[in-house]
């Protein structure tokens, strides 16, 4: 199958659904690059065209409240959704791997290669799994955000919904409703999210159990107490310690630094000010969904 556009974008980020929706170009891409679970747009951005409703929401943190408005994913999921019965995600999720030269790419499954797309312009947002496009930089000390998922096998039982620190190991605590447990639970996990060098990265004191251990410690740090269990002898309460386990590590390289090595080809840079007003331009055309 061979397939040509004018131009067509390669990934699958938000930025890269919201140009897409915008021009009508079509998306490509071989991994799912969905927004973090806990990034929020601001909560006076109205996203009711496309059946969201706008009601604000509130964190409670040790300080003043946090007002949130619609979580990014949902969005992503929801243009995802509607560029593709556009027919203008032409893959699917069937790619695995990506070959490219110039003006062409061709897409590759597990087996075999599936398909080619000839094009004037390619608008690269990234992806993992593209063979001959770029021709990275060496950087001295690469650097990372990376997030830490940890369950709570005693002490998840609290209202607090959000910790920032001052460090960037531990910058930022999110406490959710745990994923472990069916149905809207009580128990709360956290994610811990650090920004941290690859040196950092290999050194024990930036590991996933100095990450438990530094959680525990902030929460502590602010009064937050385990599950009561009754007094001592001087009539004191007592509290059970935490208990944590850690889940997994994700991490995501932030400063990357390359050239293309073939034509056609532009880094898709998208200014703060565009990206604003693409969001505020998005509607719905029901419509265009039933050509």
């Amino acid at each position: 199958m061979t397939l040509e556009y004018d131009n067509v974008i390669l990934g699958s980020g938000l930025s890269a659904f919201l140009l897409g929706w915008q021009n009508f170009w079509p998306v490509i891409f071989s991994d799912f690059e969905k927004p973090f679970r806990f990034d929020y747009f601001e909560p006076d951005i109205d996203f009711s065209s496309l059946g969201f409703s706008n009601k604000e929401q509130s964190l409670l943190t040790f300080n003043e409240d946090i007002k949130i408005g619609l979580p990014k994913y949902l969005l992503w999921e929801r243009l995802h959704f509607m560029h593709s019965l556009n027919g203008m995600v032409p893959l699917s999720n069937l790619c695995t791997s990506f070959r490219v030269s110039d003006n062409l790419i061709t897409c590759f499954n597990e087996y075999s290669k599936i398909s080619e797309i000839r094009f004037n312009k390619c608008h690269y947002f990234g992806d993992n799994n593209v063979n001959g496009l770029l021709e990275r930089n060496t950087l001295d000390n690469k650097e990372y955000v990376c997030y830490d998922w940890v369950a709570f096998n005693k002490g998840g039982k609290h209202d607090i919904d959000y910790i920032e620190t001052d460090d960037d190991f531990c910058k930022q605590i999110w406490f959710y409703s745990s994923d472990r447990i069916d149905g809207n639970t009580s128990v709360k996990d956290a994610c811990v999210v650090s920004q941290l060098t690859q040196e950092q990265l290999s050194h024990f004191d930036y590991s996933e159990t100095m990450v438990r251990f530094k959680l525990v410690n902030e929460m502590e740090k602010r009064g937050m107490k385990g599950l009561f269990n009754g007094y001592n002898s001087a009539g004191n309460p007592r509290h059970y310690k935490f208990k944590t386990s850690h889940i997994r590590r994700e991490r995501k390289q932030t400063n990357q630094n390359y050239e293309f090595k073939t034509k056609g080809f532009e880094n898709a840079q998208i200014s703060k000010e565009d990206y604003n007003q693409m969001l505020q331009s998005i509607r719905l055309d029901t419509n265009l969904l039933l050509k």
